[in-house]
């Protein structure tokens, strides 16, 4: 029970700042080219080392 009354608040906490930033961004002029660069190099980095097994 102590663990739902901790985990609960918690998730409701992080659904709203979740639905505030879709909106906020929704609103704002974004530079997508940027931003999915920026995810694709993550991935890159992830996957490399997914692969090489170094890093």
């Amino acid at each position: 029970m102590i663990r739902l009354v901790i985990i609960l608040p918690l998730v409701v906490f992080a659904w709203m700042l979740l639905v505030k930033l879709i909106s906020d961004v929704k609103k704002a002029n974004v530079d997508w080219t940027g931003v999915t660069t920026i995810i694709g190099f993550i991935a890159l980095a992830f996957w490399l080392r997914h692969v090489t097994g170094m890093g």
